[in-house]
C-alpha cells in the first residue's frame, strides 16, 4: 500500500506528510502538474491533493484528474462525492434541495426575462453571489429592486469580474487595522490595483446567470462546522463591523458552549447522506434554527482551530488538540483496505 501526496505550500499536504512519516506509512511526493502523472501513480493506491479554487492551474484539471483516477479504481482525496460541488454555489443549491437539507432559500436564473420577473415580484433585501468565491468574496447585499435590476443587466450583459481589486484592498486594510494581517499584505493589495491576479486573468467574466439567496437578518456571526471522516469540529466567526458577512472576517470565537448541537447534527446527517469524506459547512440561525449557507470540502489549516476539541457522530465531545489531517490519511488507508473509492466511515 502506498499513498501519493501532491505537496503545495500552505496546504493540507504538510500535515499529511508529517503524519505518514510519523506513522511509517508508505508514501511518495508527486507533482500532479506533470504530463505523465497517471503513469507515476501506477505503483500507488491513492492520491491526496488539496486543490485550490483560486489556482489557475488547479481549476483547469484538478477535478478531472482526481475523478479519472477514482474511476480507474484508486482512492482519492477529495473524491467525487466530496468535491464536485466545490466552489460552485449553483451546484450546492440543487444538491441541498435534492436531499431536503435545511438551507438558506436560493434563487438561480439563466435568462434575463425570468430574472427580471422574479425581481419585480420578490421582496428585499437579498444577497447576490457569484457561483465561486470564498471568504466573503463576490457576495453583496442587495437592498432594492433598482439595485437588483442593475445586477441582472450586468449578469446578462458585460458580466462580473471574479476579483475586485478595490474591494480586496479595502478588506486587507480592514484586517491590517484589526491586527489580522501585515503591512506587506496591504502593499500586495495596492499592487493588485495595477496588476491583476493570474486567477482573474484566467477566469474571465462571470455572465449568463444570476444567483441570489434570502438575507437572514439578526446574525452577528456564522457557525463553521468542519466534518472529517465521522468527526466534527466547529467555531463561530463574527461578522465584519458595518457588514453582514462573517466568512473571512478573521474574528473567531472558540467557546464550544456556543456551538448549537443542532448544527452538528445537521452536518453529520448531510455528510452521511452524501457520503462525504470532508466538508466545511457554514450555518446561520433562522427562526432559532441553524440552516446551511454553503459548503466546501476544505478549510483553512490553522493550528489554533485544532486545539479546542471535536465531536463524534453521537455528539460526544473530546476536548483538547486533534489532527483532522491524520484522519484524512487514515480514511485513505481504510478506503484502500476495503477496496473502495467511496468513503466508509466508522
Amino acid at each position: 500500500m502506498k499513498i501519493a501526496i501532491h505537496h503545495r505550500e500552505n496546504s493540507f499536504s504538510k500535515w499529511w506528510l508529517n503524519y505518514c512519516v510519523k506513522n511509517n506509512i508508505d508514501h511518495k511526493v508527486v507533482n500532479c502538474y506533470d504530463n505523465d502523472i497517471v503513469q507515476q501513480l501506477e505503483d500507488c493506491d491513492a492520491l491526496m491533493w488539496q486543490h485550490h479554487h483560486i489556482s489557475p492551474r488547479d481549476i483547469k484539471f484538478a477535478k478531472q484528474l482526481c475523478f479519472s483516477l477514482e474511476m480507474g479504481g484508486k482512492a482519492v482525496f477529495p473524491n467525487f462525492r466530496s468535491s464536485w460541488h466545490f466552489d460552485d454555489k449553483l451546484g450546492q443549491k440543487y444538491l441541498f434541495e435534492s436531499i431536503k437539507a435545511p438551507m438558506v432559500t436560493s434563487y438561480a436564473f439563466y435568462s434575463k426575462k425570468e430574472a427580471k420577473k422574479w425581481v419585480d415580484e420578490t421582496i428585499f433585501p437579498k444577497v447576490f453571489k457569484l457561483r465561486g468565491g470564498a471568504s466573503g468574496d463576490n457576495v453583496r447585499l442587495v437592498r432594492s429592486k433598482k439595485e437588483a435590476l442593475r445586477i441582472v443587466r450586468q449578469a446578462f450583459g458585460p458580466g462580473f469580474g471574479q476579483y475586485n481589486a478595490v474591494k480586496n484592498l479595502k478588506e486587507r486594510w480592514r484586517m491590517y487595522r484589526g491586527g489580522l494581517t501585515t503591512w506587506n499584505d496591504v502593499l500586495r493589495g495596492i499592487v493588485r490595483l495595477a496588476v491583476p491576479t493570474p486567477f482573474s486573468r484566467m477566469a474571465g467574466k462571470e455572465r449568463g446567470y444570476v444567483y441570489f439567496q434570502d438575507f437572514i437578518p439578526d446574525n452577528d456571526h456564522d457557525i463553521r462546522v468542519n466534518f472529517v471522516y465521522g468527526r466534527c469540529f466547529a467555531f463561530r466567526r463574527k461578522v465584519r463591523s458595518g457588514d453582514f458577512r462573517a466568512s473571512g472576517s478573521g474574528v473567531v470565537d472558540f467557546d464550544m458552549s456556543n456551538i448549537p448541537q443542532k448544527a452538528l447534527s445537521i452536518a453529520f446527517e448531510v455528510a452521511d447522506k452524501l457520503q462525504l469524506q470532508s466538508a466545511a459547512f457554514d450555518f446561520v440561525i433562522h427562526n432559532h434554527e441553524p440552516i446551511i449557507v454553503e459548503v466546501s470540502y476544505g478549510f483553512g489549516p490553522s493550528e489554533e482551530k485544532l486545539e479546542h476539541g471535536y465531536w463524534d457522530a453521537d455528539l460526544n465531545y473530546y476536548p483538547g488538540k486533534f489532527d483532522p489531517f491524520g484522519w484524512m490519511v487514515e480514511g485513505m488507508i481504510k478506503s484502500i483496505n476495503t477496496n473502495t473509492t467511496i468513503d466508509e466511515r466508522e
